[in-house]
């Protein structure tokens, strides 16, 4: 099913960010928003839900750089919908199945989970040299 079809506009991709991406808008120079209106256009970003508790769960039994990170990304995360989604056993789970099943993009660093979605034919957006996102097909 086509993201356009759920959102009402079929100029607009739906987005997914991932916790890993999260986090590293906290630690690289990157302005999100501006990186992905630059690559896809127009753009709506969805949190999924079992991201929002993998970050809840950061920010309590965390440990180290991503514990103090957790709470001013949940606080980046609530300017944007979170969708709910049946029960997923991880985060990357929920990311990728949403995405596959909503022809979404997903907005990631991490390395397993970029394989898992190329091998699903899922478009994403990474980070390359602490800098600039890439969009891959």
């Amino acid at each position: 099913m086509a993201s356009h079809r759920i959102w009402g506009n079929s100029n607009l991709t739906l987005v997914f960010i991932d916790t890993n991406a999260i986090f590293m808008i906290f630690e690289f120079p990157i302005d999100l928003e501006e990186e992905l209106s630059r690559l896809l256009g127009s753009y709506i970003i969805k949190i999924p839900e079992a991201v929002v508790r993998e970050m809840k769960t950061i920010s309590l039994k965390g440990k180290g750089k991503q514990k103090i990170l957790a709470k001013p990304a949940l606080t980046f995360i609530k300017k944007y919908p979170v969708l709910s989604h049946s029960s997923f056993d991880t985060a990357d789970d929920a990311i990728l199945h949403l995405a596959s099943d909503l022809d979404a993009v997903v907005v990631t660093n991490d390395k397993e989970l970029r394989k898992r979605l190329k091998e699903k034919n899922v478009s994403l957006v990474f980070l390359r040299g602490k800098q600039q996102l890439i969009f891959e097909k």
